[in-house]
């Protein structure tokens, strides 16, 4: 491939970007220029086995020969025209989706944040329009959840650390501990009834890789049934068959009022999309939310194609198979590294490590594995997360493992 800055050493660019960029994450002073499967190189020639995915977003892998021909071929014949128009790559993927979900309606959107500001503004309207309950607008959310970087979504997160410098938040959000259904029932008690809306990670991913206990996400939905709430499941990360269904609702069968997934939905093409049950879709009407972007016919396209290649590729079992030798291997590497390590958790191939130790532990680890091609990344200063591409074979989680493996043994 042709390099924009082929006589610029990597250092020189690095130092001009942090002159231009706002400050994002703590960006890896590497420019990566080409994938190919579970596989990225640099522009200095390394390759990287890569387990991040693009956070949980490459989920076909990099250049996937299905993918690429499907945007190359809507790319050639109409990429935006806007929700003023339909488009047939958003009927086909909406259709998809309602095919393979609880839902029967669907939003597009361009994020997992966006994707989450429809579900929040959509619960509001079907309680204010439809239920006629303007005094039932309050939210119950979680501690250690994370639904995005928007002023609605960060209300909604239950970790200050994303809050700092933003107050005030929009009010009317009360927070439960995840898992504690006692808990939940305590706050709604609180609340005397203002509550109309939960919204929740069925497992909560950026706050730990936190798993729900047994039973507990049918009790929540017990409640949210006995006193008229609206059930929001955020599955932009654990959507799109990371946890080897299409998404984490399946896994208990627990059916929510309204989802929300983004991620690997498109396979790398920024998408996002809302779903939501018949009766509460209601709580929309012409004009009431839109997106320009949304639903546009490239990004469609490339979502359609995705959940086609997982289908007919049956990559749901797949993951299921792949995800259990990488949880194997955590907890062997566990069992190996007692003094290093403390829990290996997740399902599929969502999975994570939880260290022992400080975040200069885990960046020593990350930086180890990095230096030896392997690309991971860490999440609440203590949790390795695994988030390969679906179409990881045994093989490269093999690899991945004994990187890791040795990088434990030598920090």
């Amino acid at each position: 491939m042709t390099h924009l800055f082929p006589d610029t050493p990597t250092v020189d660019l690095v130092a001009r970007a942090g002159s231009h960029y706002t400050t994002n994450y703590r960006q890896v002073p590497i420019f990566l220029t080409r994938g190919e499967g579970v596989w990225v190189w640099d522009r200095d020639g390394r390759r990287y086995l890569d387990m991040v995915a693009g956070i949980a977003v490459n989920s076909l892998g990099h250049a996937h020969p299905r993918l690429v021909a499907a945007i190359r071929e809507q790319a050639d014949a109409l990429m935006h025209v806007s929700n003023l128009y339909y488009n047939e790559p958003a009927l086909a993927l909406m259709d998809k989706l309602v095919e393979v979900t609880f839902a029967d309606r669907v939003f597009f959107a361009n994020s997992g944040a966006e994707a989450n500001e429809a579900a929040l503004k959509l619960a509001r309207r079907y309680r204010t329009t439809i239920k006629k309950q303007p005094d039932r607008t309050e939210v119950l959310a979680f501690e250690n959840s994370f639904h995005g970087r928007t002023f609605a979504t960060i209300g909604v997160t239950g970790q200050p650390k994303y809050q700092k410098g933003f107050e005030p938040l929009l009010p009317g959000t009360h927070f439960a501990r995840f898992g504690d259904i006692a808990h939940v029932e305590e706050v709604l008690a609180r609340a005397e009834g203002r509550i109309g809306t939960v919204i929740l990670e069925p497992i909560q991913c950026e706050g730990g890789l936190n798993i729900p206990p047994k039973g507990f996400l049918k009790q929540l939905r017990k409640l949210c049934d006995a006193q008229d709430m609206v059930l929001i499941y955020d599955e932009v990360q654990t959507g799109v068959g990371r946890t080897g269904e299409w998404f984490y609702y399946e896994v208990d069968a627990v059916k929510p009022d309204i989802l929300s997934t983004a991620k690997g939905i498109a396979g790398g093409v920024p998408l996002g999309a809302m779903l939501c049950t018949e009766e509460v879709g209601r709580g929309f009407e012409p004009g009431s939310h839109a997106s320009t972007f949304g639903g546009n016919p490239l990004a469609t396209r490339a979502g359609l194609e995705v959940l086609r290649t997982i289908e007919e590729e049956r990559l749901l079992d797949h993951v299921f198979e792949v995800g259990e030798v990488l949880k194997t291997g955590l907890q062997a590497l566990c069992d190996r590294h007692p003094e290093r390590c403390a829990e290996a958790r997740g399902i599929g191939l969502l999975q994570g490590l939880e260290l022992r130790g400080g975040p200069e532990l885990v960046s020593a680890v990350v930086s180890g594995c990095q230096e030896r091609g392997l690309l991971m990344n860490a999440i609440q200063g203590r949790v390795l997360r695994f988030v390969p591409p679906l179409v990881a074979e045994a093989g490269h989680i093999q690899t991945a493992l004994e990187i890791l493996d040795t990088v434990l043994g030598e920090v």
